[in-house]
């Protein structure tokens, strides 16, 4: 094991575990800030020689130092070692300043230094101390390797063993200082993961983090996409049109036939950027990644948990609810006729119940298409009518699809696409495996868990885009192309409509559980990982999401 990660264990050992045993990482400020300060220490400069071949007047420094002990089962990279009359001191580079506390030193960066003093001992070398050098105060203070530091560094290196050997994830600090500036802390989810053990305390008013990367969409048939630099660079005939900086992108997303070059596909895979591939009318093909998430924990929780058929249907049935209220509140909110319709949504909301009610998947089934027969028998009413043209060419009277036969179920099937594929590359991010479901059954090429979870977001998200599309002339009657009965998005059609869907994904909504401010494009992500906490056991219930 690291031994940072004894570090991380002594300070949280759920933060721990979920670096270690989990493979989690998140970057914030100070862990870019950390990496900054330590690029001098990171370069190896001196060399350490053997324990038995150190003189007593040696006097020498080495950095970036690897060594490892079999005894402890540690490894660790020292940043500094200093010898001297035959003695060796481990220095330890920090970001910050000095902390005013009664050792000068916090117990998590003392325990960090202990253990590689042990390493060193175990080498054969003489240590008894160590020192902590901290950049921005630019102070120096030493640790001394007493009995009381040996025997908690003992303790933090075997309850780190026993934590991850256990399986058991530890639960959150309780109302921690910590939480909020750990760069885990959206992973982690401290304190919703409380407040759905407790339901007692509300979670804290933190401020979510905003993504503000977003999708980089090439369409352009026989474009190539290549890096140059820190930026992609989008090329048709060897002549560039575009191109965008890669600390801006969250996804590469190509339709049609699209050159990606080596170099850049290698680059996009060390970021951790997914690259999705469709067909040019917009079919889902696939996606690439770097080595996956390993996380193989919550894989392994995935799969048992779709092999109970209880398990499968108490998800199943918060699914479906979630997705029948949100129906009805978008009807509700963006009905355009001179009355509400009280028959519809009484239906509906009776619908959301017998969906709690239903004891198997084929009853939940029923369910679920008795309420999409109502509400999609009224869709047509959300859809602004001006002129002849538009009214003809935007009337809905059914869904229909595989094909579509009319344009606004064309543009349904094309949000819906869209929104599977921020599924598959949420859930495959956070560590999922998106082809194992557990309300669609497997079926060869179907990513049964990314259609599970993108119920409830139909209405919020892909539906919402369609409506404003047309109702706000973003997407016109001319933006369509009919043949053999299919109708389809022209090219200049589908960019509109894409820049609606992501607006739509970037707008914020209040998270009704937690009451902080949310974009949807970051609620995808918090859902996934509640999934995955309640799949581990870390929350009693799996509550999915249903706006106000």
């Amino acid at each position: 094991m690291p031994v940072r990660m004894v570090n991380e264990y002594q300070y949280c050992p759920r933060l721990a575990y979920l670096e270690w045993v989990q493979g989690e990482w998140a970057d914030s400020a100070d862990t870019v800030d950390g990496r900054h300060k330590h690029r001098r220490v990171d370069r190896p400069d001196g060399k350490l020689p053997a324990a038995a071949d150190l003189e007593e007047d040696d006097q020498l420094h080495a950095r970036s130092v690897t060594l490892s002990s079999n005894r402890l089962g540690l490894i660790a990279k020292l940043d500094l070692i200093e010898a001297m009359d035959g003695v060796v001191t481990p220095v330890d580079y920090k970001r910050g300043k000095r902390p005013h506390v009664a050792r000068g030193v916090y117990d998590p960066e003392r325990v960090q230094l202990c253990a590689q003093g042990l390493i060193l001992r175990e080498h054969g070398y003489d240590c008894n101390e160590g020192a902590i050098y901290f950049v921005e105060s630019k102070e120096r203070v030493r640790v001394v390797f007493d009995d009381e530091l040996l025997t908690l560094t003992i303790n933090a290196i075997s309850g780190l063993r026993l934590m991850a050997e256990g399986g058991k994830m530890p639960p959150p600090l309780d109302d921690s200082p910590k939480c909020p500036r750990c760069s885990l802390v959206g992973i982690c989810l401290p304190d919703e993961v409380r407040y759905l053990q407790r339901n007692d305390i509300a979670p804290r008013p933190l401020a979510v983090a905003r993504d503000e990367a977003l999708p980089v969409y090439v369409q352009a048939h026989s474009a190539k996409v290549a890096k140059k630099g820190e930026n992609l660079e989008i090329s048709i005939d060897d002549k560039k049109v575009q191109e965008a900086r890669l600390i801006d992108i969250s996804q590469l997303v190509l339709m049609g036939n699209i050159y990606v070059t080596t170099p850049c596909l290698h680059e996009l895979m060390k970021r951790g950027i997914p690259v999705t591939w469709h067909s040019f009318g917009g079919w889902f093909i696939g996606h690439t990644q770097g080595t996956g998430h390993n996380n193989v924990e919550l894989r392994t929780a995935q799969y048992r948990a779709s092999f109970e058929t209880h398990t499968c249907v108490q998800i199943a049935r918060n699914l479906i609810r979630a997705k029948i209220l949100n129906c009805r509140t978008f009807l509700r909110r963006n009905w355009r006729g001179t009355e509400k319709p009280r028959d519809l949504l009484d239906g509906l909301r009776q619908d959301a119940r017998n969906a709690m009610r239903s004891t198997s998947l084929q009853e939940l089934l029923g369910v679920e298409g008795a309420a999409a027969s109502r509400y999609f028998g009224a869709f047509g009413k959300l859809l602004k009518k001006s002129g002849e043209d538009r009214e003809l060419a935007f009337d809905f009277r059914h869904r229909n699809r595989r094909p579509p036969c009319d344009p606004v179920n064309a543009l349904l099937s094309y949000a819906y696409s869209l929104l599977v594929r921020n599924w598959t590359v949420t859930l495959s991010a956070v560590g999922f495996d998106p082809y194992r479901g557990f309300y669609h059954q497997p079926r060869y090429g179907r990513p049964a868990l990314a259609l599970d979870l993108m119920e409830a977001y139909r209405p919020l998200i892909a539906d919402s885009s369609v409506v404003q599309a047309i109702n706000n002339g973003e997407v016109r009657p001319s933006d369509f192309v009919s043949a053999a009965g299919s109708v389809n998005l022209t090219s200049d059609g589908r960019k509109r409509f894409i820049a609606a869907f992501e607006r739509r994904l970037s707008h914020e909504i209040t998270h009704p559980l937690f009451g902080y401010k949310v974009s949807y494009r970051r609620l995808l992500e918090i859902q996934a990982r509640l999934l995955g906490r309640y799949l581990l056991g870390d929350v009693p219930d799996y509550i999915e999401f249903t706006t106000r």
